[in-house]
């Protein structure tokens, strides 16, 4: 039988591969960063509340900036703008390392979550580019392909860089790969038609302001508990989202264009996204907090326990997103949905003495759910999406999706801080290891408390995915 590689140009194998570099870098950083917390928080003298920004910071950035950069691609060129964000991740990425104090860390991650966004807005749509309709999920299928293995090299470079070299090297890994990927993006990711577009900063700073104020307000009670500046916080941030809305329906060219959500497969693939984000995303980070706090591992040895999932993951990605363009996303989708609940169900059976094969056996079911889930309903919203808004709508997808790990982040932080006391949730979280059985069981039982959420959050973006509607995927008259 031709394998699907076979079937590609090889224009399109070589854009495939760029992109596949740059999914790739943005998934080793967000998990080679988790397991880092701990010696960050410890090495530069600081405390969660604050080390704790060097994963909110990036998150946030790329939540604020995605779709906006997504039409930046539209503007000025898709290729240019992801070349660039090459060249700003890699820079920033080597600056984070030489950092000597948190707040520096901070900031060069703000600048790092730039170039990340710049990558993530516009792969999607070069994908669009390069393939026709009914290609696309394969296409989609090769990019989990990166996201699976950059995880899972992040999980265990992390592991060892944090345990043997030091928590700097968790950035400077990027720069050789960064080098090469800019390197091969700029020579084969050309230009497509370019669209006549603004920018919506109004909605982009009212959305900013409200993200901003919402996560400030969570953390700052998951950090210090319940205070009324930080409900006002809360309060105020969640008040302008109306604002938002009603600013985006009056702009022409908006942040969140709202008509794309007419479309039921578009607007239910998008929310089926960005809850399995809320609902899900952040679990690897309670995991690992476990492993390390509850557990008393290092954090090589917590990384190992968690490769098994993201290796099946990666092999299991690019079949799955063949099987969606014979298919159609719906089953594909809703299945990975339900096995991924199946998933944080059972990691609601976790003990403070639970066998580490349990933990194995829950990561491959895990990966399982994420191999069907990612490349087929990315693949749904792309082959769905109008020619000239391609960059908006993947950068759209990216936003929603980003909004949903910020908030599963301040929804795990939060939950388990405030279902026990925030001195127990601090000793796990920064990676104590000397803690007492009755600590223990006591940070297991928020712990508990966060997959009981995120379950219910899973089950409605099943429902969601379920009810998008069938597909026909059509062929386009794409010269590549």
């Amino acid at each position: 039988m031709t394998s699907v590689n076979d079937k590609m140009t090889p224009a399109q194998k070589r854009v495939l591969t760029v992109i596949i570099m740059g999914t790739l870098m943005s998934a080793v950083d967000v998990t080679i960063v988790l397991l880092a917390i701990p010696q960050i928080t410890a090495t530069l003298h600081t405390n969660l509340a604050t080390s704790i920004w060097v994963i909110i910071a990036y998150l946030l950035v790329v939540a604020i900036l995605t779709t906006q950069l997504g039409r930046i691609g539209d503007i000025f060129g898709r290729g240019k703008m992801f070349n660039l964000g090459f060249l700003v991740f890699t820079v920033s990425s080597f600056l984070c390392g030489l950092s000597f104090s948190i707040y520096m860390l901070i900031f060069f991650r703000i600048l790092q979550g730039m170039g990340g966004a710049f990558i993530q807005a516009n792969s999607g749509a070069i994908i669009a580019d390069t393939f026709a309709r009914d290609k696309r999920g394969k296409a989609f299928g090769y990019t989990s392909l990166g996201w699976s293995v950059g995880s899972m090299l992040g999980i265990v470079l992390g592991g060892i860089l944090v345990t043997f070299a030091g928590w700097p090297y968790i950035f400077y890994i990027n720069v050789p790969i960064g080098i090469i990927a800019a390197y091969f993006g700029f020579k084969y990711i050309k230009n497509a038609d370019r669209k006549k577009e603004y920018l919506d900063i109004p909605g982009m700073a009212v959305l900013g302001a409200s993200l901003l104020l919402i996560t400030l307000g969570g953390i700052s009670i998951a950090s210090f508990g319940i205070a009324t500046f930080d409900i006002l916080m809360l309060v105020i941030g969640a008040m302008l989202l109306p604002l938002f809305v009603f600013i985006e329906k009056r702009s022409k060219f908006p942040t969140i264009n709202f008509n794309i959500f007419k479309k039921k497969i578009l607007s239910h693939s998008i929310l089926a996204a960005f809850l399995q984000s809320l609902g899900y995303l952040a679990v690897a980070f309670i995991i690992i907090m476990y492993l390390q706090g509850v557990r008393g591992l290092s954090p090589f040895d917590a990384a190992v326990l968690l490769v098994p999932g993201y290796v099946l993951s990666g092999l299991l990605g690019p079949k799955m997103g063949r099987l969606s363009d014979k298919i159609g996303s719906r089953i594909l989708s809703t299945v990975g949905l339900l096995i991924m609940l199946a998933a944080v169900l059972l990691y609601l059976n976790l003990t403070a003495t639970s066998p580490y094969y349990y933990i194995i056996v829950i990561t491959v079911i895990s990966g399982v759910g994420s191999s069907m889930f990612y490349p087929a309903n990315s693949s749904a919203v792309m082959a769905n999406a109008e020619g000239g808004d391609y960059g908006s709508t993947a950068g759209l997808l990216r936003t929603m999706s980003n909004i949903g790990t910020l908030g599963s982040f301040i929804i795990t932080v939060s939950v388990a801080s405030l279902a026990v006391s925030r001195s127990v949730a601090f000793q796990i979280f920064v990676g104590t290891s000397d803690l007492t059985g009755k600590v223990s069981a006591a940070f297991v039982t928020g712990m508990h408390a966060v997959f009981i959420i995120s379950a219910i959050i899973l089950i409605i973006a099943a429902i969601l995915s379920a009810l998008r509607g069938s597909e026909t995927r059509r062929r386009d008259n794409l010269k590549t």
